[in-house]
């Protein structure tokens, strides 16, 4: 019996891009009965590109591992092939153990049915079986905490209601192997902390976890080791903190190229973002200072009904210091070209460092663009009222406005 609960080897996915469309077998069936001599012509090949390229490595049962990389590096591709949702091209994985999965948050989830019976679909579909969906049914909804509408259609449900009842349910999943694709983009900051905590309660139980995240400091905390894949070859397998400190070198590489130019991003991109601007002094800057006023911009490509904007500020470590949710644009909203969201920050306390900003725009559950590291900015020293705030080597990122009372001499 092999000592690996995960063995992947030689592993590479090529797709093709363009050449002739899909067509399905009703389709194929009626073009020979109708058009046979169609079916003769030589269809172009188009290009074709390797999403995945010679990825090996192993996972000891009991091992947590993560696995970063930019959007494009292929991880979304290596997860689909380990969950047996597409074949690879070439080399091999075996797989020992029961598998869950969860690729997509709200997978299954249908908007006229209620919390409740969308809780039992989405389960069933995951791989719980019916008497273990009853058995956990009070636990999934205490987690997600939205019992008073479990009955309503989730059509009414806000996105965050939404996001909350959808991972808690594959969070719940007793299997042992868990393949994990970026669930801790949901919520706001409290659920997050929640997700945190249940993830490293199912590595504590001696399963097997895959997890992929961009959120650093979640991989650090939860992981013991890391996979970076770099455009579809696995560039580094060292421990969790090296990977993620070769993933963010990466980012940072990226951050200054045009965003209408970048690849590197995933979602339905209906709506994408196309500018970011920061603001502090009555000036576009990369530098801003402690204690300023700051004004950051994200420019869309179109408004959509619903849509919204989600940043965050990273350390240099990568750790979320803070997230920023906007309110959603109304469902009646017309679509136009370049709307800006604009979000203000007055008196900036981050203390002097490095700083991105990774960008998420939705249209109510939905990612429409998700970008990494869409910009960098450096705080430097500076004043909160009157106070001189310094890089002087103290821990932390926040700076708290306080005053210190001390004890007079005797």
């Amino acid at each position: 019996m092999s000592e690996f609960a995960l063995e992947v080897s030689g592993l590479g996915k090529r797709y093709r891009v363009g050449g002739a469309p899909h067509t399905d077998l009703r389709d194929w069936i009626r073009n020979a009965v109708t058009r046979p001599w169609a079916l003769a012509r030589r269809a172009p090949r188009g290009e074709s590109f390797w999403a995945l390229r010679d990825v090996s490595f192993d996972v000891r049962p009991g091992e947590v591992v993560g696995v970063v990389g930019a959007n494009g590096a292929g991880k979304s591709t290596l997860l689909k092939i380990l969950s047996e949702i597409t074949e690879p091209t070439r080399g091999h994985a075996d797989i020992r153990g029961r598998v869950g999965c969860l690729l997509e948050v709200g997978a299954g989830f249908h908007p006229e049915l209620t919390g409740r019976e969308n809780v039992y679909l989405s389960a069933s579909i995951l791989g719980m079986r019916r008497h273990e969906i009853q058995q956990r049914f009070d636990e999934i909804i205490a987690f997600a905490e939205i019992s008073r509408f479990i009955d309503t259609p989730v059509k009414r449900y806000s996105s965050g209601m939404y996001l909350r009842l959808a991972f808690s349910v594959a969070a719940h999943l007793e299997t042992e192997i868990l393949i994990v694709d970026e669930i801790l983009a949901v919520g706001d900051a409290a659920f997050q902390r929640k997700c945190i905590q249940k993830m490293a309660d199912v590595s504590s139980s001696g399963r097997t976890v895959l997890f992929v995240s961009h959120n650093a400091g979640a991989v650090r905390q939860l992981c013991s080791r890391g996979l970076w894949l770099r455009e579809g070859e696995l560039a580094l397998d060292a421990s969790a903190d090296e990977a993620v400190a070769a993933y963010l070198g990466e980012l940072d590489e990226r951050a200054g190229r045009d965003l209408s130019q970048r690849n590197d991003r995933s979602g339905r991109g209906q709506s994408r973002l196309v500018g970011l601007r920061i603001h502090s002094a009555g000036r576009e800057t990369e530098k801003v200072a402690v204690g300023d006023d700051v004004r950051i911009e994200f420019e869309v490509s179109r408004t959509l009904p619903d849509l919204s904007c989600w940043f965050a500020v990273q350390d240099a470590q990568g750790a979320v210091v803070a997230s920023f949710p906007s309110e959603s644009l109304p469902e009646g909203a017309a679509s136009e070209s370049h709307a800006v969201f604009t979000c203000e920050l007055p008196k900036l306390l981050l203390r002097p460092g490095r700083y991105r900003v990774p960008v998420i725009l939705r249209a109510g559950p939905e990612v429409q663009d998700r970008i990494e590291s869409a910009a960098v900015f450096e705080v430097i020293d500076g004043a909160v009222d009157g106070v001189p705030v310094t890089a002087n080597g103290d821990p932390g990122t926040v700076h708290l406005p306080h005053a210190w009372i001390v004890p007079p001499a005797d």
